[in-house]
């Protein structure tokens, strides 16, 4: 597969429905603006900016088009295993990182724009040559991160898991983001079995039901003392269809969010 892509999306602006980052990612805005949150801090980027999205992150973005135009990057994903053969092949050490957050923005730099210039003739091609190609374009593109941003280097090769962490402090922290249980557990350092054993001891109840609750008084909070709209607040906090978000609310409050807020 193609690992460097260009992507774009309709005119009207659109929410990510998977808010976890599973590998790193350099991006480069081509047209359009995206916004990130990571639960923590908000990032914006607008045409020509680069950055760098770290593996095993949850982040929630929200990407808009110029006016007439469709939203474009130039993305290029850094798996691990390609990583680990670089690491070796160059005699880099494994590393820890420290670095918690999910987006890294970068300084422009003519070597970046020199790159996505000289992948952009081979981003549309499957043809085994132009796969080859590509794949030392991404060691050039590792070298001249290295270079210009040398503290990518822990988070780069930083091939570690998620270790035990409190489950609690975390799930507070993040159960707006849209994510499965099994993405919760793996981050959290837990088998699935494991972390909803420790799950039902800590909050008393199964975890889907703890989060459809959380989100929904989330959501009741919003709407009611923040006067937002349901149609800004369900992607908010993690649901993807609006049907079944109202549904769920009325289920639970005994009324529509629309008509909570003429009250």
């Amino acid at each position: 597969m193609n690992e460097t892509m260009a992507s774009s999306c309709h005119y009207q602006p659109t929410i990510s429905a998977e808010q976890f980052i599973p590998e790193h990612i350099f991006i480069h805005i081509v047209s359009g603006t995206i916004s990130f949150y990571d639960g923590s801090k908000e990032y914006h980027f607008k045409e020509g900016d680069y950055f760098f999205a770290k593996r095993n992150s949850l982040a929630r973005y929200f990407k808009k088009g110029p006016e007439g135009g469709d939203f474009k990057t130039v993305s290029t994903f850094l798996n691990q295993d390609f990583l680990k053969a670089f690491q070796k092949e160059y005699g880099y050490n494994e590393e820890i990182s420290s670095i918690n957050n999910a987006i890294i923005p970068l300084e422009p730099n003519p070597l970046f724009a020199n790159y996505v210039r000289s992948v952009s003739p081979y981003i549309q091609s499957n043809d085994a040559e132009s796969i080859e190609l590509m794949f030392l374009k991404k060691k050039e593109l590792v070298l001249l991160l290295l270079k210009t941003n040398p503290e990518l280097r822990k988070v780069m090769f930083d091939f570690s898991d998620p270790g035990k962490i409190d489950l609690e402090s975390f799930m507070n922290r993040n159960f707006k983001f849209n994510v499965s249980i099994e993405r919760f557990a793996y981050l959290t350092g837990r088998s699935l079995s494991g972390f909803k054993r420790d799950f039902e001891r800590i909050f008393k109840e199964a975890p889907r039901r703890w989060l459809i609750q959380k989100r929904l008084q989330e959501a009741h909070f919003l709407i009611q003392k923040k006067k937002q709209k349901p149609t800004e607040v369900y992607l908010q906090v993690g649901f993807e269809d609006l049907s079944h978000f109202s549904f769920a609310f009325k289920k639970t409050f005994g009324i529509a969010p629309s008509m909570l807020l003429q009250q």
